[in-house]
């Protein structure tokens, strides 16, 4: 792993760190659904989820469109708008 990142350009360092970044926000968001579900007891997704699901998307996005990923590009572009969707639903319901 050392050596892989030795041989990037800082370009390149910096997309893998927004890739991680990305991934792990992405991540995240199954932990903070558990523990919500547990506290009630219930199988429940909190906002949260969808907003990490939206800010890690846009970072797993960001890295495929640099790495010129066609499977991850299409399938987080779908994602996001589907995440934004759920929020959209999530706040018109509460007015």
């Amino acid at each position: 792993m050392i050596n892989y990142i030795q041989n990037l350009s800082n370009l390149e360092i910096i997309f893998l760190c927004i890739g991680f970044i990305g991934q792990g926000l992405f991540a995240s968001r199954f932990i903070f659904q558990w523990i919500y579900s547990e506290k009630k007891g219930e199988s429940v997704i909190p906002i949260i989820f969808w907003y990490l699901s939206i800010f890690g998307g846009i970072g797993l996005l960001t890295y495929a469109i640099f790495r010129k990923d066609p499977v991850i590009i299409i399938g987080q572009s779908f994602g996001i708008f589907i995440y934004l969707r759920n929020l959209i639903l999530i706040y018109n319901k509460k007015k």
